[in-house]
Parts: structure tokens; sequence; C-alpha cells
């Protein structure tokens, strides 16, 4: 009788708080991350496959029940247990899913916990916002939830969302090209330097031949194209940001984990591309514990924006070629 006395008075106080362990998931993953760039090993940069042909290729972690792409953080949080266990598979499933499968979970399995966000908002706030007639305010805080790997399973039905084949070599030119011309955005060929320039909205790279490896071309086209995906006619994340300031780092880190997002979306193994930013990405997660989790978000939605009008562009050839 105490402790539902105590929960009522506290409800009455304030409102039911989500539990402390909730809020410091953002502490748990964040401080997870930071060890991984302290040690040297960039979380969106992977070490895909093995000499052997074994282990995973690249791609985004997926449900395999229903297909669905997981985002943000967990992408990170899951592409490092895929690295840790050495598992061959990008696609995930819950307890209960794996049931619904037609398998189960190996026995003594243990599972990865990946995080999403809900919102939450005190009794006292919804009675201050009656009293005025104002919106309620809620407040941002994470709930987690565990996923187990397809390669942790057993018995489970055939035709689940299957891995995707990695993209052969010869097909990352005309795929990448196809991303860059469906985009819209103003892409020129030029110059020693790679950049995008908010303020008159293009996007400039060093021609082909500047490059070692061809795929490099294509992976920093991916970056600035991110840095492209923000400016304000598209997802309108903030971009004139000084040089070496916390805000340029911070939209360094979306380009980063966007341009890794999308190569692996796309079949191509991600790299780092500015590893000099390593020292500033270092104090941002530091001194704020949710900003990886923005900047995996920005990183995912500017991904998913680039690849949606990939797919509308060759939704609308496939259709001209039918009417022909």
């Amino acid at each position: 009788m105490r402790q539902t006395r105590t929960r009522r008075a506290r409800r009455e106080a304030g409102g039911a708080k989500p539990p402390a362990t909730r809020a410091n998931l953002y502490e748990e993953v964040t401080n997870r991350i930071i060890a991984e760039l302290e040690a040297g090993r960039v979380p969106w940069v992977q070490p895909w496959g093995r000499p052997d042909g074994a282990g995973a290729v690249p791609g985004i972690p997926r449900n395999a029940l229903t297909g669905r792409n997981y985002s943000g953080v967990n992408i990170l949080i899951l592409w490092g247990a895929v690295i840790e266990r050495d598992w061959p598979s990008q696609s995930w499933l819950t307890f209960r899913q794996a049931l619904e499968a037609g398998g189960n979970v190996r026995k003594g399995e243990r599972g990865t916990t990946a995080v999403y966000a809900d919102r939450f908002t005190p009794e006292a706030e919804r009675e201050r916002a009656r009293q005025t007639g104002e919106a309620a305010k809620s407040i941002a805080f994470l709930k987690r939830f565990t996923l187990f790997n397809v390669s942790q399973c057993e018995g489970l039905r055939p035709g689940l969302a299957a891995d995707p084949a990695p993209l052969p070599e010869r097909e990352i030119v005309p795929v990448a090209e196809a991303v860059i011309a469906a985009s819209g955005v103003d892409f020129r060929v030029g110059g020693d330097k790679a950049f995008y320039v908010p303020s008159e909205d293009y996007v400039q790279v060093p021609p082909q031949t500047a490059f070692f490896d061809q795929v490099n071309y294509y992976r920093t086209a991916l970056h600035e194209l991110t840095h492209a995906s923000g400016h304000p006619s598209r997802l309108d994340r903030k971009l004139l940001n000084a040089f070496g300031s916390k805000d340029y780092a911070r939209e360094e880190l979306v380009a980063e984990m966007g341009s890794a997002f999308l190569c692996a979306a796309l079949g191509i193994v991600p790299t780092v591309r500015h590893a000099d930013y390593l020292g500033s990405w270092l104090a941002v997660l530091r001194e704020d514990t949710r900003a990886i989790f923005r900047a995996a978000s920005g990183a995912s939605k500017a991904a998913d924006w680039l690849l949606a009008r990939h797919a509308e562009a060759g939704e609308a050839k496939e259709l001209q070629g039918a009417a022909a």
C-alpha cells in the first residue's frame, strides 16, 4: 500500500516520470560510440566481410519479418553487433517475431538492445495546458527493445526478407550516377576540392581522374549530396556554420554517416571521408549525449531522401519504357 500511495502522490505532484534508466540510454549509447572513436574505430565504417568471403556484406539492418529498414542510431548499434559477433546477416527479429516466423531464438542467445524515441507529458504540464489553453509540452525520452540476429534463431520459415546481394563492381558506377542525377542537385565537376556551397546550392567534386580509386569519386559525391539534402528547399538543416565550429562538426557527422548509409544501401563499402574531424566529433559527443542521435537521425533522413528520388526516377523510367 505504501508503494501505491507513493506513486499516487508522485502523479499528483507532477505526473509519473519515465524511469531514469531510460534517460540514461542516451549516455550509454553515446559512451559506447565515444569508446569506439577513441579506439580508432568509426562505428559507421565497418570492416565488412573477410578475406575468405565470409561475414556480412554492407547493407542497412532490416527487420526480417516486415522487411523494413532500421534507422538512425540503431544502424550503428546493429552494425556494431554484426561485426563484433561475426554474423553473416543484417536481418533481425524480436523474440516474438521469431515465434511468428515459425521458429525461435536459440536457447542461451543474448539479444542486442536497440532504442526508439517516445514522448512523455507530465500530468502537471497537462494541467497547466488545460488552465492556460496552451499546447502541452512533452518530454522526449528513449525506450529500449531487444533484437536478435537471424543467425541467433532456428526453424525460421523460408521466404523472410533476405539480405540483398552485394552490388557487382561493374554496377556501382551506373547506380551511383543515377543517384546523383535523380537528386536534382546542381552537380559540378572540376577543381581539386570537393564541397557544397549552401548559399548557391551546388555541389562540386574533382574529376574522377583525381581519385586513385574510381569508387572514391562516388563516395565523395554521396558525402557532398548528403550536405545538399539539408538545403531549406529539401530537409532544411542548419548549414551556414563557421568552419571549425561545433555546428560545423555536427553537420560533418551527418554527412559522414549519411554517405555511409547511402553506400551501404547501394552495396558499396563505406569509408571515412574526413577522418581529420575525429577530434571535433569527440568534443561534440562528450558535450551532448544526444548529439549522435540527432546526427544519425539526420543522416538517415538524408539517405532516405536521396534514395527515394532515385527510386522515383527508376519507376518513371520503367513507365516510359512500358509506354514506348
